[in-house]
């Protein structure tokens, strides 16, 4: 088993910046792909980034230049920070795991519980 634990939603400006934690434990952390995903009410959950191990990334391609995840191996967490938020970025957050990597929803075994993030005009 792994869990997740997601933190640093919140409302912000359309502009403002925000940095997403997701805290991992349980099964050995290096074996996982680690995700993040989003859904907005009414929409389907959709893939905004992805960390390897080795600290190489992915992203969806409306998200590049914006959106930066990271990693901190030691201590099993991985970031997403969000700059130049804008009102269609709200949503509710989720961090995920897979043993390999997969933009769909359905490859992530494992989830957190998600955090709101809400950007106002």
């Amino acid at each position: 088993q792994v869990q997740l634990v997601e933190s640093g939603g919140g409302l912000v400006q359309a502009g403002e910046s925000l940095r997403l934690s997701c805290a991992a434990s349980g099964r050995t952390f290096s074996n996982y792909v680690m995700g993040w995903f989003r859904q907005a009410p009414g929409k389907e959950r959709e893939f905004v980034a992805a960390i390897f191990w080795s600290g190489d990334t992915v992203y969806a391609d409306s998200l590049k230049g914006r959106f930066t995840m990271s990693r901190i191996n030691a201590k099993t967490t991985v970031y997403l920070q969000m700059n130049s938020l804008k009102p269609e970025d709200t949503a509710v957050y989720y961090c995920a795991a897979a043993l390999g990597f997969t933009r769909e929803p359905r490859g992530y075994s494992y989830w957190g519980q998600g955090t709101q993030v809400t950007v106002s005009s």
